[in-house]
């Protein structure tokens, strides 16, 4: 078990960052959230969860060691793969999703990509006694897509762009977060930002 990784981040993408760790270059998935805390050249300590496949090793990367208990615990439920937990904490942090299975909020898990209503409704059965309950202040359900604008900036900045491609990029995909409500999906808003910067190229 690989616990964490420190390091000098050496590149990041759009789902990974790339960590230099005694001279070995170590590819981690992570969250946008946790790439846009992320830059280049700097020093960087993630809490990390190594996936084995027959025909991969996958190391899936985390701001602490909170977010990796309950991206493990999340894999306990059936039918959730490292993906899938892995998308329920780009759109929630693990204390909002501690209180949406605390409080049967279906709607919030419906808000994750590949989850419906059928699936929600199990994930809070199956869940119900394995997050444990949220540790922090409530925070008014308040998902980690608040503020989407700040943290496609950041991200778009930690991958490298400048200050006014970032800006561009931001204004580009405003009608599509828009579009989606009040809590826009950051994984798809970069994906849609990062097309619009390659395109503009």
């Amino acid at each position: 078990m690989i616990a964490f990784v420190s390091g000098t981040v050496a590149a990041l993408a759009p789902d990974t960052a790339v960590v230099e760790v005694g001279g070995v270059g170590m590819a981690v998935r992570c969250t946008p959230d946790t790439l846009s805390t992320l830059r280049v050249g700097q020093p960087a300590r993630l809490a990390t969860s190594l996936v084995v496949r027959e025909d991969s090793l996958t190391l899936y990367g985390f701001a602490d060691d909170d977010e990796r208990q309950v991206f493990e615990l999340l894999q306990t439920a059936s039918g959730v793969g490292p993906r899938l937990a892995q998308a329920m904490l780009a759109v929630h942090r693990p204390d909002a999703l501690r209180r949406a299975v605390a409080t049967g909020d279906e709607k919030a898990l419906t808000a994750v990509p590949g989850i419906g209503k059928k699936g929600a409704q199990k994930l809070l059965l199956e869940l119900k006694d394995r997050l444990g309950e949220p540790v922090g202040a409530p925070a008014a359900g308040a998902p980690v897509t608040a503020g989407w604008r700040d943290q496609l900036h950041a991200a778009l900045i930690g991958l490298g762009y400048a200050t006014r491609e970032a800006d561009e990029a931001v204004t580009a995909v405003t009608p599509q977060a828009e579009a989606a409500g009040g809590t826009p999906q950051i994984g798809s808003l970069l994906k849609a930002a990062l097309q619009t910067l390659n395109r503009a190229r």
